[in-house]
């Protein structure tokens, strides 16, 4: 383990060792009582982590120490001994000081920490009195853990081990890995009130799977339930693909889906040769697979897709209905209302080119009937404006098509052009070293400036699914356009930006790191970008080739 932090200081944290080779607890049954003093030490081990000054500046691995008063706490049934225990342990981490904390007007607070479970929890006096002093110590202004990253504010975790080369980690580590997620989305997840459940009950509910959990892919699979239960679209697990791609299915067929009217819809095809070889066609709509209903494949494997909404994990479940290890699929299908039965070829995945449905194809910029000017936001690039405003300038009306992802930022130069004046359009809010579990509002995002030959024709914001964070980010200030329109449907409802970490066993997983709302504080993540109009597209629209929602943008402009 590497003993050096941030601006390679030699902390004293990274040169304990002790367990690197692992903990040595091997998967079994836990009563009721060791969960409850799982939870209890998983709470108070967290809380401390980043709230206790000795631990902030990297003077104890605190992975390590885990694992030292781990044993003593797992089988006691005494509570006011346990309690005992851990209060001697938090002693013997040094004195500390009581603190100053910086008055936060109420106005400025968009969460608050959640630390009522100290009192709720009915720990001994003593220990809860000790807790508290934690809570209120003077801290340094930098964290071993973990930084706010300079300019931006989403938090970046330092000195987290991934302990890689643990296959499968033994029940110590798999516990330490679900400690370090559970603690860092409880204090540094700007989305925390917008979980959707009691997020302590989820860490009672984990402990157990985690310690039983069999082999690498059973800890692989609860590790990433556990990421989807956050309900955020960014937060996805990687570094142990080959697991999941195993246990998902490392083949696919070669028939792209949407999902479309509530039904599995065949849009396309990965491979056009492939494709058509299959029999299904365009409007081909989905019954079961191998003799399993969709809906019923979606229930079992939708944990499986993280999302921060049912818009974004029906969108990547649309891959999983096709994946499978087996070399074919038996479909049955509907099409023009007669059920019919096809049998799938499948591929392996790396040989077949899947379809990014993020990624934007064509040009930039294009002219409808030359008087509606259309820009395909996912390849727009700065360096494009100029030529774009001069032919859109005398046009009746723009469209701007958000569904897929930018591969730049026009944001600024675009909305100078759109807007008559300067406006805000957002405002974030980060989390804190000093009062972890505290998220404030630090600043308000403005667009736009004194223009008075701004673009006066019609704009109409095209959106759904596949509009994601930066995309979503952007449609928040294009329609700040006095005349503009938003329509399509739900967005994937998961906007700042990405933070990064890893969890033993070598996962890598990623979470939302600051918190993006309208001026007026609504919510975008989960809720996603809301049209004016909501219009989804249509199995015979698409029978017919038709873009039912670019033909509403157009409808719009010329009906003004």
């Amino acid at each position: 383990m590497q003993g050096f932090g941030r601006k390679n200081k030699l902390y004293p944290a990274g040169l304990d060792n002790e367990f690197v080779k692992g903990y040595e607890i091997t998967s079994r049954e836990i009563d009721e009582t060791q969960i409850d003093n799982l939870k209890s030490l998983g709470l108070i081990w967290g809380f401390l982590k980043y709230y206790h000054p000795s631990i902030a500046r990297g003077e104890y691995n605190w992975d390590f120490e885990l694992f030292k008063i781990l044993p003593q706490i797992l089988d006691m049934e005494d509570s006011l001994i346990r309690d005992e225990i851990i209060y001697n342990w938090i002693i013997g981490l040094g004195k500390f000081q009581q603190g100053r904390r910086k008055n936060v007007k109420a106005s400025k607070i968009k969460i608050s920490p959640d630390l009522d479970w100290i009192h709720d929890l009915k720990f001994s006096n003593k220990l809860t009195a000790l807790l508290l002093g934690v809570k209120d110590a003077e801290r340094p202004e930098e964290h071993h853990y973990v930084a706010l990253r300079t300019g931006v504010g989403n938090p970046e975790f330092e000195n987290e081990e991934a302990y890689a080369s643990m296959v499968f980690p033994d029940a110590g580590f798999r516990l330490l890995a679900l400690y370090r997620y559970w603690n860092i989305i409880q204090y540094y997840f700007p989305y925390r009130n917008l979980i959707g459940e009691d997020w302590k009950y989820t860490l009672e509910e984990f402990i157990p799977r985690v310690v039983q959990a069999k082999n690498e892919t059973e800890y692989t699979l609860t590790m990433l339930e556990l990421i989807g239960r956050v309900n955020d679209t960014h937060a996805q697990i990687s570094g142990k693909t080959p697991v999941v791609r195993k246990f998902l299915g490392q083949r696919i067929a070669a028939v792209d889906l949407t999902f479309i009217e509530d039904n599995a819809v065949v849009t396309g095809y990965h491979d056009d040769n492939l494709g058509e070889q299959t029999g299904l066609i365009i409007g081909d709509v989905i019954l079961t697979v191998n003799g399993e209903q969709v809906e019923d494949i979606i229930k079992r494997k939708l944990k499986y897709y993280p999302g921060s909404n049912h818009s974004a994990k029906f969108r990547d479940m649309t891959l999983g209905l096709l994946r499978t290890n087996e070399l074919s699929l038996d479909i049955e299908f509907i099409r023009d209302g007669i059920k019919k039965a096809i049998v799938l070829n499948t591929y392996p995945i790396p040989e077949i080119k899947l379809n990014n449905k993020f990624e934007a194809k064509g040009e930039s910029f294009q002219l409808i009937d030359n008087e509606i000017a259309y820009i395909n936001h996912g390849v727009l690039k700065k360096e494009h404006l100029p030529l774009v405003f001069k032919q859109m300038a005398k046009t009746r009306g723009l469209i701007i098509d958000l569904r897929n992802y930018p591969t730049d930022f026009p944001l600024y130069g675009l909305c100078d052009y759109l807007l008559p004046k300067s406006a805000d359009f957002a405002k974030i809010s980060i989390g804190s070293i000093d009062q972890p579990g505290l998220f404030t509002y630090a600043v308000r995002l403005n667009v736009g400036r004194q223009n008075p030959n701004y673009y006066k024709g019609k704009v109409v914001i095209i959106l759904n699914e596949i509009t994601q964070s930066s995309s979503e980010f952007q449609a928040m200030a294009y329609r700040l356009h006095p005349n503009a329109t938003v329509i399509g449907s739900t967005t994937a409802g998961a906007d700042g930006n990405v933070s990064t970490f890893s969890l033993p066993g070598g996962i890598s997983t990623t979470m939302s790191g600051v918190g993006v709302y309208y001026p007026d504080g609504r919510e975008t993540q989960r809720v996603g970008i809301v049209p004016d109009i909501e219009i989804k597209p249509t199995i015979q629209g698409i029978k017919d080739g038709r873009d039912e929602l670019l033909e509403k943008a157009v409808e719009i402009i010329y009906n003004q």
